[in-house]
């Protein structure tokens, strides 16, 4: 039997030294079947499992059989556990309704009135997709998540002469201080210098838009702009470039004390690819449950696509942080009255915008989380 007093009395040591230690009677038994019980209970880090593949050599190293059965079985430790799923897809809301041709529905946002009632905002124009020309914010209303939804007026249309707006994009929309705020992107005379504007409501039908807009000014296409309120701050996220003139997709956030001002730039999420318009970080939705914070964003690896990635900090996530994928483009989470999550699925092409049940495996159910359940505001 393996040395009984090794996990005993090697707690504190790292794993080179257990190993070290135990070389002469690992020399006996199937190499890397020893390795991996070492592995166990230790962090399950890259670096773990690095040195186990490729620093671990035994006075000769491991022959191909050997070799291969290790890198299968020590794959698992560099890999996280699935966190989030999705159910199906159900649709809600068909914008075409009433209209001659076909419409989308783009990035959009949810948010419960004072009154019970659902309202739908978001990015419209008919097919096929335009999106220099969305000048228009679709709105619709519905007594519950799962519908009847109802086709309502436009609730916002860009205003160039007075707002500079060249397009109305992505927006977001929350409510605080007995006021409905909206966050959105109003394009502008260069993708290196777009827009953020914010409006202001009432009673989530007639807004006005902010005498500081623009709030800032970003590229290259900064958009998708999603507010989350983490200890008597607020920090607002978007999708943007290293640089305005391009480089890495990015998910950039600031910070702001109430909601008008914001500081200076930070990048929370670097992604490896390069370039300017689209890219794989639209979208950012950001939902904190307990200590633990989820970044969603898309489209990847396509169109319909969002990856999850979690993170102990609202200001920073890794590529190594990916703890779930969804079928779903423009994704926003949403909570029923009844405290159950959804996510949403719209866009280009979709006929639609669709809900689904979101699923967390992450123990955090009884946790605090920055998305309440949707009771009258």
């Amino acid at each position: 039997m393996f040395n009984k007093t090794c996990s005993q009395q090697n707690k504190n040591l790292s794993l080179e030294e257990i190993v070290s230690e135990q070389q002469p009677f690992l020399k006996k038994i199937l190499k890397p079947l020893a390795l991996l019980i070492l592995s166990l209970g230790l962090p399950s880090d890259s670096t773990n499992v690095n040195y186990i593949q490729t620093e671990i050599t035994l006075n000769g190293g491991l022959n191909s059989r050997q070799n291969s059965f290790l890198k299968k079985s020590t794959s698992f430790l560099s890999e996280k556990k699935t966190l989030v799923t999705a159910g199906p897809f159900q649709k809600i809301y068909n914008p075409s309704i009433g209209e001659s041709k076909s419409w989308y529905v783009n990035d959009h946002s949810f948010i419960l009135d004072r009154n019970g009632t659902w309202h739908l905002f978001g990015i419209t124009h008919p097919e096929p997709a335009n999106p220099l020309d969305e000048k228009k914010f679709a709105h619709a209303t519905s007594p519950s998540l799962s519908g009847p939804w109802k086709k309502e007026p436009f609730s916002l249309e860009a205003d160039f002469d007075h707002w500079q707006e060249t397009h109305l994009w992505a927006p977001y929309t929350l409510s605080e201080n007995n006021l409905y705020y909206q966050f959105y992107c109003a394009g502008g005379s260069s993708s290196q210098s777009y827009r953020i504007h914010l409006a202001t409501s009432s009673d989530l039908w007639s807004w006005k838009r902010h005498p500081d807009n623009p709030l800032f000014i970003d590229g290259f296409d900064a958009r998708d702009p999603m507010v989350l309120k983490e200890k008597g701050e607020y920090i607002l996220y978007y999708t943007a470039t290293e640089t305005p003139a391009g480089g890495n997709h990015i998910v950039a956030c600031r910070k702001s004390k109430d909601l008008v001002h914001w500081g200076s730039r930070m990048t929370c999420y670097t992604d490896p690819s390069k370039g300017t318009f689209g890219g794989p970080t639209e979208s950012p939705f950001v939902v904190r449950r307990g200590k633990s914070y989820y970044l969603f964003i898309g489209p990847r690896p396509d169109y319909v696509g969002t990856d999850v990635f979690v993170s102990n900090t609202p200001y920073h996530w890794d590529n190594s942080d990916l703890v779930g994928h969804i079928d779903s483009h423009a994704a926003e989470i949403i909570r029923d009255k009844d405290g159950s999550w959804f996510v949403s699925h719209a866009g280009w092409g979709q006929k639609g915008v669709y809900l689904a049940p979101l699923y967390w495996q992450d123990g955090l159910d009884q946790e605090d989380s920055s998305v309440q359940e949707k009771k009258k505001k």
